[in-house]
Protein backbone atom coordinates (compact mmCIF):
# COMPACT_ATOMS: atom_id res chain seq x y z
CA UNK A 1 0.00 0.00 0.00
CA UNK A 2 1.33 3.29 -1.11
CA UNK A 3 0.13 6.34 -0.89
CA UNK A 4 1.14 10.30 -1.73
CA UNK A 5 -0.94 13.08 -0.29
CA UNK A 6 -1.62 15.62 -3.27
CA UNK A 7 -4.03 17.72 -1.66
CA UNK A 8 -4.68 20.00 1.66
CA UNK A 9 -8.10 18.86 1.93
CA UNK A 10 -8.06 18.75 5.53
CA UNK A 11 -6.12 22.55 5.72
CA UNK A 12 -3.62 21.03 8.43
CA UNK A 13 -0.59 22.13 6.07
CA UNK A 14 -0.12 18.64 4.60
CA UNK A 15 0.14 19.04 1.01
CA UNK A 16 2.53 17.80 -1.79
CA UNK A 17 4.94 20.35 -1.75
CA UNK A 18 5.27 19.79 1.78
CA UNK A 19 5.15 16.00 2.00
CA UNK A 20 7.61 13.49 0.28
CA UNK A 21 5.99 10.62 0.97
CA UNK A 22 3.57 8.79 2.77
CA UNK A 23 4.15 5.14 3.19
CA UNK A 24 1.73 3.98 5.80
CA UNK A 25 1.83 0.58 6.77
CA UNK A 26 3.55 -0.72 3.68
CA UNK A 27 6.34 -3.38 4.12
CA UNK A 28 8.77 -1.50 2.00
CA UNK A 29 10.55 1.18 3.54
CA UNK A 30 12.83 4.14 2.38
CA UNK A 31 16.08 5.17 2.00
CA UNK A 32 16.52 9.21 1.77
CA UNK A 33 19.91 11.47 2.45
CA UNK A 34 19.96 15.05 3.61
CA UNK A 35 22.42 17.22 2.49
CA UNK A 36 23.03 20.97 1.38
CA UNK A 37 19.64 21.49 2.65
CA UNK A 38 17.81 19.17 -0.06
CA UNK A 39 16.62 15.65 0.58
CA UNK A 40 16.51 12.82 -2.36
CA UNK A 41 15.00 9.04 -1.62
CA UNK A 42 15.42 5.63 -2.58
CA UNK A 43 13.89 2.38 -2.30
CA UNK A 44 14.80 0.55 0.51
CA UNK A 45 17.30 -2.13 -0.57
CA UNK A 46 19.27 -0.19 -2.44
CA UNK A 47 23.27 0.28 -0.42
CA UNK A 48 22.76 2.40 2.16
CA UNK A 49 25.76 5.13 1.52
CA UNK A 50 29.05 4.52 3.31
CA UNK A 51 29.84 6.19 6.81
CA UNK A 52 33.15 6.92 6.04
CA UNK A 53 35.88 8.11 8.40
CA UNK A 54 34.08 9.98 11.10
CA UNK A 55 30.80 9.10 10.43
CA UNK A 56 28.82 6.42 12.19
CA UNK A 57 24.90 4.96 12.31
CA UNK A 58 22.31 4.85 14.76
CA UNK A 59 18.72 2.40 15.36
CA UNK A 60 15.52 3.91 16.06
CA UNK A 61 12.69 2.40 17.22
CA UNK A 62 9.68 2.86 18.74
CA UNK A 63 6.09 2.22 20.47
CA UNK A 64 6.96 -1.49 21.96
CA UNK A 65 3.98 -1.20 23.88
CA UNK A 66 5.35 -3.98 26.65
CA UNK A 67 2.00 -5.42 28.16
CA UNK A 68 -0.09 -5.23 25.38
CA UNK A 69 -1.72 -8.33 24.52
CA UNK A 70 -4.50 -7.75 22.00
CA UNK A 71 -5.61 -9.92 19.12
CA UNK A 72 -3.55 -6.89 16.70
CA UNK A 73 -0.28 -8.53 18.82
CA UNK A 74 -0.59 -10.86 21.64
CA UNK A 75 3.35 -11.57 21.88
CA UNK A 76 4.64 -7.51 21.91
CA UNK A 77 8.05 -9.16 23.76
CA UNK A 78 8.45 -11.67 20.60
CA UNK A 79 8.14 -9.16 17.92
CA UNK A 80 10.42 -6.68 20.24
CA UNK A 81 13.15 -9.17 20.08
CA UNK A 82 12.32 -9.52 16.43
CA UNK A 83 13.30 -6.24 16.33
CA UNK A 84 16.64 -6.47 17.89
CA UNK A 85 17.88 -8.95 16.34
CA UNK A 86 17.20 -7.35 13.11
CA UNK A 87 19.42 -4.56 14.59
CA UNK A 88 22.11 -7.45 15.86
CA UNK A 89 22.47 -8.54 11.97
CA UNK A 90 23.01 -5.35 10.22
CA UNK A 91 26.60 -5.26 9.00
CA UNK A 92 27.81 -2.58 11.09
CA UNK A 93 27.09 -2.53 14.13
CA UNK A 94 25.29 1.00 15.12
CA UNK A 95 26.90 3.12 17.68
CA UNK A 96 23.68 3.36 19.78
CA UNK A 97 19.86 2.86 19.58
CA UNK A 98 17.27 6.14 20.36
CA UNK A 99 13.52 4.42 21.31
CA UNK A 100 11.12 7.19 20.73
CA UNK A 101 8.31 5.95 23.04
CA UNK A 102 5.56 3.78 24.48
CA UNK A 103 8.10 1.77 25.62
CA UNK A 104 5.53 0.15 28.25
CA UNK A 105 1.77 0.30 27.50
CA UNK A 106 0.40 0.60 30.93
CA UNK A 107 3.41 2.13 33.03
CA UNK A 108 3.93 -0.74 35.37
CA UNK A 109 6.91 -2.35 36.59
CA UNK A 110 6.47 -5.62 34.91
CA UNK A 111 6.87 -3.59 31.62
CA UNK A 112 9.57 -1.84 32.32
CA UNK A 113 11.60 -4.74 33.21
CA UNK A 114 10.59 -6.60 29.99
CA UNK A 115 11.89 -3.91 27.66
CA UNK A 116 15.12 -3.70 29.47
CA UNK A 117 15.81 -7.33 29.64
CA UNK A 118 14.71 -7.61 25.74
CA UNK A 119 17.17 -4.44 24.91
CA UNK A 120 20.26 -5.71 26.59
CA UNK A 121 20.15 -8.02 24.27
CA UNK A 122 21.18 -5.55 21.57
CA UNK A 123 25.10 -5.33 19.95
CA UNK A 124 24.28 -1.60 20.86
CA UNK A 125 24.76 -1.03 24.73
CA UNK A 126 24.19 2.34 25.07
CA UNK A 127 20.23 3.19 24.18
CA UNK A 128 19.08 6.83 24.45
CA UNK A 129 14.82 6.88 25.30
CA UNK A 130 11.98 9.28 25.67
CA UNK A 131 8.85 8.69 27.02
CA UNK A 132 5.70 7.88 25.40
CA UNK A 133 2.07 8.92 26.77
CA UNK A 134 1.72 5.17 27.79
CA UNK A 135 5.21 5.34 29.77
CA UNK A 136 3.68 8.77 31.76
CA UNK A 137 -0.05 8.76 31.89
CA UNK A 138 -0.39 6.64 34.99
CA UNK A 139 2.01 8.08 37.41
CA UNK A 140 2.70 11.11 35.89
CA UNK A 141 5.75 9.55 34.32
CA UNK A 142 7.89 9.13 37.79
CA UNK A 143 8.67 5.30 36.99
CA UNK A 144 9.73 6.08 33.39
CA UNK A 145 11.75 8.78 34.80
CA UNK A 146 13.62 6.03 38.02
CA UNK A 147 14.45 3.74 35.47
CA UNK A 148 15.26 5.44 32.29
CA UNK A 149 15.58 9.16 32.28
CA UNK A 150 17.62 9.63 35.86
CA UNK A 151 20.03 12.18 34.14
CA UNK A 152 16.98 14.24 32.37
CA UNK A 153 15.81 17.33 32.92
CA UNK A 154 11.90 18.51 33.51
CA UNK A 155 9.82 15.20 32.48
CA UNK A 156 12.84 13.74 30.74
CA UNK A 157 14.04 15.80 28.05
CA UNK A 158 18.32 16.22 27.48
CA UNK A 159 20.56 16.64 24.70
CA UNK A 160 24.00 15.15 23.68
CA UNK A 161 26.81 15.00 20.91
CA UNK A 162 27.90 12.34 19.50
CA UNK A 163 31.01 12.52 16.60
CA UNK A 164 30.05 16.02 15.50
CA UNK A 165 26.23 15.80 15.41
CA UNK A 166 23.96 16.94 18.37
CA UNK A 167 20.92 15.00 19.62
CA UNK A 168 17.96 16.47 21.53
CA UNK A 169 15.29 13.98 23.16
CA UNK A 170 12.06 16.20 23.66
CA UNK A 171 9.15 15.23 25.99
CA UNK A 172 5.85 16.40 23.87
CA UNK A 173 3.51 13.88 25.63
CA UNK A 174 3.27 14.66 29.24
CA UNK A 175 1.02 17.23 28.76
CA UNK A 176 -1.61 15.57 26.05
CA UNK A 177 -4.58 18.00 25.14
CA UNK A 178 -5.46 16.49 22.10
CA UNK A 179 -2.29 16.87 20.31
CA UNK A 180 1.26 17.00 22.37
CA UNK A 181 2.64 19.64 24.10
CA UNK A 182 6.06 20.76 24.64
CA UNK A 183 5.31 23.54 27.58
CA UNK A 184 7.17 26.92 28.07
CA UNK A 185 9.98 25.50 30.09
CA UNK A 186 11.18 22.61 27.33
CA UNK A 187 10.62 25.38 24.87
CA UNK A 188 13.17 28.14 26.33
CA UNK A 189 15.01 25.20 27.55
CA UNK A 190 15.71 24.22 24.11
CA UNK A 191 16.50 27.71 22.83
CA UNK A 192 19.40 27.66 25.43
CA UNK A 193 20.90 24.47 24.24
CA UNK A 194 20.60 25.35 21.04
CA UNK A 195 22.81 28.77 21.63
CA UNK A 196 25.85 29.20 20.72
CA UNK A 197 26.05 26.42 18.21
CA UNK A 198 27.13 26.41 14.81
CA UNK A 199 24.69 26.30 12.02
CA UNK A 200 26.89 23.73 10.48
CA UNK A 201 26.70 21.68 12.82
CA UNK A 202 23.85 18.45 12.53
CA UNK A 203 20.70 18.55 14.51
CA UNK A 204 18.45 15.59 15.19
CA UNK A 205 15.49 16.33 17.16
CA UNK A 206 13.78 13.05 18.35
CA UNK A 207 10.43 12.92 20.46
CA UNK A 208 6.97 10.70 20.17
CA UNK A 209 4.18 12.67 18.95
CA UNK A 210 5.36 14.26 15.44
CA UNK A 211 6.64 17.91 15.35
CA UNK A 212 4.56 18.33 12.35
CA UNK A 213 1.05 18.17 12.16
CA UNK A 214 -0.14 15.04 10.60
CA UNK A 215 -3.61 14.55 11.31
CA UNK A 216 -5.40 16.85 13.68
CA UNK A 217 -8.15 15.41 14.09
CA UNK A 218 -6.74 12.14 15.80
CA UNK A 219 -4.06 14.25 18.09
CA UNK A 220 -1.40 13.45 15.66
CA UNK A 221 0.59 16.44 15.76
CA UNK A 222 2.22 18.89 18.18
CA UNK A 223 0.98 22.39 19.35
CA UNK A 224 3.17 24.36 20.04
CA UNK A 225 6.39 22.51 17.73
CA UNK A 226 6.37 25.94 15.59
CA UNK A 227 8.00 27.71 18.21
CA UNK A 228 10.27 24.77 18.94
CA UNK A 229 11.51 24.73 15.37
CA UNK A 230 11.75 28.15 15.07
CA UNK A 231 15.14 27.90 16.74
CA UNK A 232 16.69 24.96 14.11
CA UNK A 233 15.68 26.75 11.35
CA UNK A 234 19.40 28.24 10.88
CA UNK A 235 20.91 25.10 10.77
CA UNK A 236 21.73 23.80 7.38
CA UNK A 237 20.81 20.10 8.39
CA UNK A 238 17.84 19.13 10.41
CA UNK A 239 16.38 15.54 11.10
CA UNK A 240 13.67 15.26 12.94
CA UNK A 241 12.62 11.45 14.19
CA UNK A 242 9.19 10.25 16.22
CA UNK A 243 6.59 7.76 16.83
CA UNK A 244 2.94 7.55 18.46
CA UNK A 245 1.64 6.73 14.62
CA UNK A 246 3.38 3.27 13.89
CA UNK A 247 3.86 3.93 10.36
CA UNK A 248 6.43 5.54 7.99
CA UNK A 249 5.51 9.43 6.99
CA UNK A 250 7.90 11.78 6.28
CA UNK A 251 8.37 15.33 4.52
CA UNK A 252 10.85 17.60 4.54
CA UNK A 253 10.76 21.93 4.84
CA UNK A 254 13.31 23.83 3.84
CA UNK A 255 16.67 22.11 5.72
CA UNK A 256 14.41 20.02 8.35
CA UNK A 257 12.87 16.74 7.24
CA UNK A 258 10.86 15.01 9.96
CA UNK A 259 10.22 11.10 10.26
CA UNK A 260 8.06 8.86 11.72
CA UNK A 261 8.79 5.05 12.51
CA UNK A 262 6.88 1.92 12.52
CA UNK A 263 6.33 0.41 16.02
CA UNK A 264 7.53 -3.01 16.89
CA UNK A 265 3.80 -3.81 18.30
CA UNK A 266 1.37 -3.19 15.87
CA UNK A 267 0.34 -1.00 12.95
CA UNK A 268 -2.18 1.77 12.93
CA UNK A 269 -4.27 3.47 10.20
CA UNK A 270 -3.23 5.90 7.77
CA UNK A 271 -4.72 9.62 8.60
CA UNK A 272 -8.54 9.21 8.15
CA UNK A 273 -8.81 6.07 6.76
CA UNK A 274 -10.79 4.73 9.81
CA UNK A 275 -13.19 6.24 12.20
CA UNK A 276 -10.23 6.75 14.84
CA UNK A 277 -6.44 5.76 15.36
CA UNK A 278 -5.86 2.47 16.47
CA UNK A 279 -4.49 -1.20 16.74
CA UNK A 280 -4.90 -2.76 13.12
CA UNK A 281 -5.49 -6.90 13.39
CA UNK A 282 -3.86 -8.41 10.13
CA UNK A 283 -3.04 -11.65 9.22
CA UNK A 284 -0.55 -13.35 11.14
CA UNK A 285 1.70 -13.79 8.36
CA UNK A 286 1.63 -10.54 7.25
CA UNK A 287 2.31 -8.55 10.83
CA UNK A 288 5.80 -8.73 10.75
CA UNK A 289 6.08 -6.52 7.28
CA UNK A 290 4.35 -3.67 9.27
CA UNK A 291 6.59 -3.68 12.06
CA UNK A 292 10.55 -2.90 11.96
CA UNK A 293 13.16 -0.54 12.78
CA UNK A 294 14.60 2.73 11.31
CA UNK A 295 18.69 2.79 10.61
CA UNK A 296 20.27 5.67 10.41
CA UNK A 297 23.74 7.09 8.60
CA UNK A 298 25.73 9.55 8.94
CA UNK A 299 28.07 10.57 6.31
CA UNK A 300 30.79 13.29 7.47
CA UNK A 301 32.14 14.36 4.48
CA UNK A 302 28.71 15.63 3.22
CA UNK A 303 27.10 16.39 6.28
CA UNK A 304 23.76 14.24 5.54
CA UNK A 305 21.88 11.33 7.58
CA UNK A 306 21.03 8.50 5.23
CA UNK A 307 17.39 7.10 6.74
CA UNK A 308 16.47 3.63 5.93
CA UNK A 309 13.08 1.96 7.24
CA UNK A 310 13.19 -2.01 7.21
CA UNK A 311 10.30 -4.32 8.65
CA UNK A 312 10.84 -7.24 10.54
CA UNK A 313 9.85 -9.52 7.69
CA UNK A 314 9.80 -9.20 3.89
CA UNK A 315 5.97 -7.61 2.48
CA UNK A 316 3.93 -10.38 1.25
CA UNK A 317 1.86 -9.15 -1.36
CA UNK A 318 -1.83 -9.94 -1.44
Amino acid sequence: MKHAITHNNQKDGIDRRGFLECMAWAGTGVLWTIGAGMARSQAFGQNTPATGNGGFTFVQISDSHMGFNKPANTDVTATLQAAVDKINTLPATPDFIIHTGDLSHSSKPAEFDTLAQVMSSAKPKQVFYVPGEHDNSVDDGKLYLERFGKDAKGKGWYSFDHKGVHFVGLVNSAALEGMGKLGGDQIEWLSADLQGRSSSTPLVLFAHLPLWTVYPNWGWGTQDSEQALSYVKRFGSVTVLNGHIHQVMQKVEGNVAFHTAMSTAFPQPAPGSAPSPGPIKVPAERLRSVLGITNVAYVQQGRSLAVVDSPLAGAIEG
